[in-house]
Parts: C-alpha cells; structure tokens; sequence
C-alpha cells in the first residue's frame, strides 16, 4: 500500500517512479488465476479481412488467417468481457459460418460445453497456418441489438469479428486488419496506415491497416459512412492531434458553424489545461448523426464512439442533453483507458473483470465531462445548472439506496440486468455515474473551501492523470492501473482531509437521500419550479417518438405520448394509489388522457377540492383511481444559498 504523501510533488514523483515498472507487469492480482499461459508473444501476425459492403443483408464477411506455434490442440475465443461495457456483453451468436481450414484441408472445431466463447480444435502435424472465414451478423433492428449497418453509416467492432487465441495476453498478438467499404465511402478509425497517415481506401474499397496488437485493434473501432467529414480540431503540427469525424444519414447534418467547432477546439484545450498530458498517438472522435444506426457513448484509448439522433448541429439551441457526450468519452482517455482501475486491467476479453472503482472510472469521468461541457462552451453555465438539478433530484428520491448501497451498483455490468427495469428507483441500477458526479462536486468544493480557495480538484486531475505517457515497444500506449488507496493518497496529497472515511461513508451508505453536500458547499440547493426548464423541455426522444410527460416529481409518474405509463416513482402517490409500470392511462377527470390536461388537474388540486381521477385500462380490465396530491406539478431547478459563495460557478469557469 503507498503511503500518504504529503504533497503534489511528491505524489507526481511517485507515480513517475512506478510507470516503467507497471507499463510491462503481468495482470493485477485479481486476475492472475485466469492469465495466459505464456507471457507471449505470439508467433506471426494475424490477417483479418472484413469485407463490409452487403448493406442489402448488413452481413460483414470475415477472412482471417492466424500462425499457429505447431501441431496439438488450440482454444481460440471470441471476445467476451469487453472494455467499456463492464460486463459480459460480447455475444458470440452473431457470428456464424465459422469454416477452418489448413490450406485445402478442412479443420474440424468444437465449442467448449462449459465456455460457449471458445473454440476448440486440433491442429494437424505440419500445419503452420490456418484460415477461418465466417459472417458477423449485423442487427437487422433494435430488437436484435444495436443497428451497426445502415445505408449511410455503419461501424466495425473489431472484437465482434475477430477470433483470437488467449495463451498469451491479447497486447502479445499481432494482427494486420483491413476492411472493405461501399464505393465513395470515407473511413474513420484511430488505426492509420503502413506510413502512419489516415488510411485511405484503395481501388477495390480496401482499407488496409498497420499491423498493431489485438489490444489497440479491439480498442480502435471503425465508422464508415455515405456522407462523412474530418475536422481537425488542433492547430496543423500539433504532436498527438486531436480530430472530429463527423457522419451522417444527410449531408446537410454535417454543416456546422464557425462558433459551433471553435466550442469543440475549446473542449480539447480546457482537456489539456486540465490534466496537463496526453496519453495517445493521435485521437478520434467519431461522431454519427443517425435515425437508424444505432447510438452510442463509447470510450477508446485514441478514439470515441459516439451516436446520436439528428440534429446535433442544427438543433444547437435544443439538443443540450447530447452536449456532454463527447466530453465524456475523451475524458475516459485519461481516467479509464490510460489510468485504469486494477480489478478492470485483464490480460484478455474472456477473462471476467471486477468493477468496484467504477464510481471513480465512470463517476469521475461523469463529473469532469459535465465541468468541460461548460468551461468549453459546449453548454452555457444556466444549462449545466439544470442539467445538474435534474440528476440531483432523481438521485434524491432514489429509493431503493435504502437497501442497495452506491457502492453495489457497480456490480451492475456483471449482474448484466436490463437497464429498462420496472421500479427503476427501488432497483437502483447504474447510479456510480450520475450519483459520483455529486461525490466528486462534494470533494471539489471541500478541497476549495478548506484552502481557502487555493486548490481544487482540477490539481487532483494533473497529478493523478498527467503522469508521463507509458509506451510499450510496439509503439501502444501501457495503462497504468490505480487502486483506491491511491485515489485516497492522491487526494491528501492536494489537501489532507480524511478522504478513506469520506468516500466510503458516501459509498457505503444508506441514508434516505443523495449527497448534495457539495451542491450547498457550491452555493445552490435544489429547489422546485412549476415549469420545466429549457434543459429538459429539448431532452432528446427515443427513437424518434415524443419523449414522455414527465411528473415524477408530483404524482411520481412517467407517461408516453399514448398513455403508458413508462416509469411508476416507488412510494410516490401514484404508487400508494396502486398504480405500476404498464398500466395504459386513458383519461383524466374522465376526459381523454393528454399530458396538458393531466398538467391543469395537478395544478388544480392545490386546495385539495379536486382530486386528481384517473381511468387505466390493465388487460382487458379498466380501473378508476383518485389522487389527492396538492402540491401541484414540480420540476426541478438549482437555487442561490443565502451566505456561500458561488464555488459552482468557479468550478464552471474556462481555463
């Protein structure tokens, strides 16, 4: 265990110290039981082919030939733990096809009846190489998965068509990729060529690929798209260049003003007066605009995979809730991907990981993206004030932290429970997000206010993440793994403070409410408004539909544009009324059900002469029910404290 230290320096000194050690270690203790036989490498460099052009049937064919050491038996596996996802969540059933052979020779495999993600075969005497050829199978709709191929977009996960043996640790195993793109495609990966350039697609649609470790290859995914963009984002010979490519269904989604990536530019630079290093070659951000490829938030070590709903740019005013993505994402560069918890640093992706720092991985990463939003311009202070009361007030009336602490979310991702549960309060599920934002305020503004102003938590980021950058001898960068007695020793280092107790009490706890020490040592409190604020008016509907009427915060209810009742708050009063998820809402105070009407019989009640009736329709069954809530339609919204100074807006402001 590292000692407390008694300054930054000293902290800095230390950490610089460990990073050649730690940059060529074996896995962390957790998972030496499981590691790779052999410390590697392997020998020769996988070829993987992936010809993506059937848009007709969103099939990728797979060509992939794998040196072999020699004759006898070989587990190959397909990636099953993956990165990012913190649990579980490779699916082997898309791939299908799967054909081995040994020149003409045809390979006979089996499937490991206790580990489904493994192949089992026999190599032959004398055989030195083998093909495999086999078929990723895309999602045909949400249904089946996230959409990855559209007629405008489409994305490779390389994890998703890859097979790979697991003797020896996945950063041993060399592999060459290449993909096939529809003709006029443009490409967007953080993988470069031979020469180091962005990869370019030659006459056949071919984009060929340096050869790099399975580990960077399953780290650096691929959009391609119809109507794509690049935008670099630094100034031209910047060492380690930051740049934004933009996809989408339309051209004309791909215009965006002058102030619109100047606010980008100011996310990368606010970045490195943040953290004072970058850990990469260069870095990606991919960016889809799409009504059918699927969306997603996912972090790289160089890149990000990012999908959204159309109108990124053009709906600038209103799209306010999808601003902070992108913060997010790069900020997992340094807190996740290069500094990156011991019990989450595998040796391979079918290996389990463990997630009990997922309140600092993600948690931190929440709360840094959210300040960068601001201090880039990417939101304006007022937004992240009601982007910050929302969060506060859900978390507030999360019920279910009496019986289910912070610290066990985290195990959420191995649970692999459905993120769509029906008492969602009372379930709790992956609250270390949004919950270590109000952690990480709290520890902010306590650093401020017991040093008198003179430290922050923004001097935890530089000596914690700005550590020199670890370079292996291929050229990848080496994570640099942390435990929590090095957040704790970090954070004395800044400011002495018993910072075991403080998050432990936090994380263990199960006090009826959240954390909002750090929103009143800010100088705000969350308070109640009868109108909903701009931030959540703009909030971005699923799929294309309305997004639902929102009255958790009065009668406890969540209702679709058609009357389903989405979410049912536990212990609210449409809870004690007997009301649950599902349930369908057909009128009100026997009119047709319509979120203004529900609205004016909430407000109406505020005397209590008119009690709020409902008709739901259960099955075939109809049920009439009356509330008498009185304290009329309530939406949350950040309030000046009398007497605190307004650390909150110091935390916000540009660097």
């Amino acid at each position: 265990m590292p000692r407390i230290l008694a300054h930054k320096a000293s902290l800095r000194a230390v950490l610089a110290a460990a990073l050649t050690a730690l940059a060529t270690t074996a896995a962390p203790p957790a998972a030496i039981a499981a590691a790779p036989t052999s410390p590697g490498p392997w020998p020769g460099t996988i070829t993987l082919a992936v010809d993506a052009t059937d848009l007709d049937r969103q099939i990728q064919r797979v060509t992939q030939t794998l040196p072999v050491p020699g004759p006898g038996p070989l587990t190959l596996h397909y990636p099953r733990f993956l990165p990012g996802t913190h649990g579980p969540y490779g699916d082997v059933a898309q791939l299908a096809g799967l054909q081995i052979s040994a020149g003409e020779r045809r390979i006979e495999w089996r499937r490991d009846t206790l580990d489904p993600y493994a192949f089992l075969i026999d190599v032959p005497a004398g055989v030195r190489e083998l093909t495999l050829r086999y078929e990723h199978l895309a999602p045909q709709n949400s249904s089946q998965g996230r959409p990855t191929m559209t007629r405008q977009i489409l994305g490779v996960q390389w994890n998703q068509t890859l097979l790979y043996p697991t003797r020896v640790p996945a950063a041993a195993v060399r592999v060459q990729a290449q993909v096939k793109l529809p003709d006029g495609w443009q490409a967007a990966t953080a993988l470069r060529d031979a020469q180091g350039r962005v990869a370019q697609a030659d006459g056949q649609g071919w984009v060929r690929f340096a050869p790099v470790s399975v580990e960077t290859l399953v780290d650096s995914p691929l959009f391609a798209g119809r109507h794509a963009k690049r935008v670099e984002l630094d100034p031209p010979g910047t060492p380690r260049p930051v740049a934004l490519n933009l996809l989408a269904d339309e051209p004309g989604l791909l215009d965006a003003s002058d102030a619109q990536l100047e606010a980008h530019r100011r996310l990368v630079q606010q970045s490195d007066r943040l953290f004072g290093a970058r850990h990469w070659r260069q870095y990606d951000f991919l960016l889809a605009q799409s009504r059918h490829f699927g969306g997603i938030g996912l972090e790289h070590h160089e890149s990000s995979e990012n999908g959204v709903r159309p109108g990124y740019f053009k709906d600038w005013d209103k799209a306010i809730a999808s601003r902070e993505l992108l913060p997010h994402e790069y900020v997992h560069s340094w807190n996740g991907k290069f500094r990156r918890p011991a019990d989450l640093l595998t040796p391979h992706y079918n290996v389990p990981m463990q997630n009990t720092l997922l309140w600092v991985y993600e948690g931190m990463t929440q709360y840094w993206g959210h300040v960068l939003t601001a201090r880039s311009g990417l939101a304006t202070p007022e937004q992240s004030r009601d982007a910050l009361a929302y969060v506060a007030a859900y978390l507030d009336a999360r019920a279910g932290r009496t019986w289910r602490n912070l610290q066990d979310t985290t195990n959420e991702g191995t649970i692999r429970s459905s993120r769509d549960k029906a008492w969602r309060d009372w379930q709790r599920g992956v609250d270390y997000y949004d919950e270590a934002t109000l952690i990480w305020l709290d520890a902010d503004t306590l650093i401020r206010e017991k040093s008198g102003g003179t430290k922050s938590l923004d001097d935890f980021a530089r000596a914690f993440f700005g550590v020199p950058t670890a370079f292996r001898a291929d050229g990848s960068i080496a994570p640099l793994p942390y435990t929590f007695d090095e957040v704790v020793a970090a954070l004395n280092a800044v400011q002495p403070h018993d910072w075991a107790g403080f998050l432990r009490q936090r994380l263990d706890s199960h006090g009826p409410s959240a954390p909002l020490d750090g929103l009143a040592r800010g100088g705000w409190t969350l308070g109640w408004s009868g109108t909903e604020s701009p931030f959540a008016k703009n909030a971005p509907s699923r799929d294309g539909k309305p997004r639902p009427a929102d009255f958790r915060w009065s009668l406890g209810l969540m209702v679709t544009h058609e009357g389903k009742l989405e979410q049912v708050a536990w212990d609210s009063p449409a809870f004690k009324a007997g009301l649950a998820p599902g349930l369908t809402l057909l009128a009100v105070n026997l009119q047709a059900y319509t979120s203004e009407r529900l609205a004016q019989a909430i407000d109406a009640n505020r005397d209590g002469r008119a009690p709020i009736q409902l008709l739901l329709k259960e099955d075939d069954l109809f049920r009439l029910v009356t509330i008498d809530w009185r304290g009329g339609q309530r939406f949350p919204v950040l309030q000046r404290a009398d007497g605190q100074p307004d650390r909150l807006a110091a935390i916000y402001s540009a660097r």
